[in-house]
């Protein structure tokens, strides 16, 4: 059977036109696909939500695919050890609260799962600008990472959400954006991003479930990105936090949406 060259290009354009146009007006906008964002998306799409993702980078999942400086394992505590086993992950004891994952297997896991479960996915986009009406973060402004990268004067287009998540690890790349931009203060003790500490792991793990919230009014965080808000400390290559924060920040915007 004949392969006609023109009709390849024409299934990809119109497939994925047809998908962008749809993730123009949904429930929540996650930017972000790390750990944190897709774990979020994951159990928002499996509660029916309607759920996009955009991730500026060509791959997904973060820093999570590296482990600890490219050894490719990954630590999680037992409390998140259950949210791997739910999501078909195996998880080997090392000691007692420290259990290890393979890391291709975690992220190729849990982005199948939550891509299965319903969340779409736009690699290689990035949000360049937040949409605010009357004091609420409402949409973003998207662009294609290769524009920004070249830096060519190419307009962007904007899209409709009831909430956005920010989920862009340690540039807390939206946050920034609002911050800078929107005039809205934001809930820190400063009304502004407080900036992200020094490692220390067990502070890190328990700040960044605690500050992963709404940020102003219809805009969270979640990941590093939250306690680079709020002004928590970094973890290193242990990623229990991540998961954990990712599905208290879903569990709320369920209640919400």
């Amino acid at each position: 059977m004949k392969l006609d060259e023109i009709k390849i290009s024409k299934a990809i354009i119109e497939a994925y036109s047809e998908k962008l146009v749809k993730a123009l007006d949904v429930d929540v906008a996650i930017v972000g696909g790390g750990p944190a964002g897709l774990v979020c998306g994951y159990y928002l799409a499996r509660a029916g939500k309607r759920v996009v993702l955009f991730e500026r980078k060509l791959s997904i999942g973060g820093g999570m695919w590296g482990g600890g400086i490219m050894f490719n394992e990954i630590v999680v505590q037992e409390s998140a050890k259950k949210i791997l086993e739910e999501f078909g992950v195996k998880a080997r004891l090392y000691d007692k609260n420290y259990y290890l994952a393979d890391s291709i297997e975690t992220v190729s896991t849990i982005c199948s799962r939550a891509v299965q479960a319903g969340l779409k996915i736009f690699n290689l986009l990035s949000a360049e600008d937040v949409m605010v009406r009357q004091k609420r973060i409402c949409g973003l402004v998207l662009n294609w990472t290769a524009v920004e990268m070249a830096q060519l004067h190419v307009d962007p287009i904007t899209m409709r959400a009831k909430f956005v998540v920010d989920a862009t690890g340690h540039p807390a790349e939206v946050a920034r954006i609002i911050e800078r931009k929107s005039g809205i203060r934001l809930k820190t003790r400063s009304g502004k991003l407080v900036g992200e500490r020094s490692m220390w792991a067990e502070a890190g793990e328990e700040t960044i479930v605690r500050n992963s919230k709404e940020v102003c009014p219809g805009f969270y965080v979640c990941g590093m990105c939250a306690n680079a808000v709020f002004g928590g400390p970094r973890m290193g290559p242990i990623f229990g936090g991540m998961l954990l924060s990712g599905r208290k920040v879903a569990n709320e915007l369920i209640r919400k949406v």
